[in-house]
């Protein structure tokens, strides 16, 4: 078992991740690859992964929501991350986070950004 660490004030904050991405529990889940029982102890408890790769993790899912929600509106934001597309070899910005790979992601928000698309 994993021991969860507490969440300073001005760091990550699981809760806030998931509701910019609107992303059910399950869903978060998959992206750190727990369960979504664990998703709503660490929110509840205001709590974060004691591994550091999974810290590491949110930290690279917090970064996409955050360039994401300055690129898209809530809308958009939610049509870009679960829509296949050919930049991101056919799949979704979803299915690539869950894989671990954020920087196509990354990649194609910032092309979004600078108006260059794909």
């Amino acid at each position: 078992m994993m021991v969860a660490r507490r969440v300073p004030a001005t760091t990550l904050s699981l809760r806030k991740i998931r509701a910019d991405l609107g992303l059910s529990r399950e869903r978060m889940g998959r992206l750190l690859d727990v369960s979504a029982k664990t998703i709503e102890r660490w929110e509840e408890r205001d709590t974060l992964p004691a591994s550091s790769l999974l810290t590491a993790r949110l930290s690279k899912i917090q970064e996409v929501a955050q360039l994401g929600l300055t690129v898209y509106t809530a809308e958009g934001f939610a049509r870009f991350l679960a829509t296949p597309m050919a930049e991101l070899r056919g799949r979704t910005a979803l299915q690539l986070m869950a894989a671990g790979e954020f920087e196509p992601v990354l990649a194609a928000l910032a092309a979004d950004y600078e108006g260059l698309g794909y």
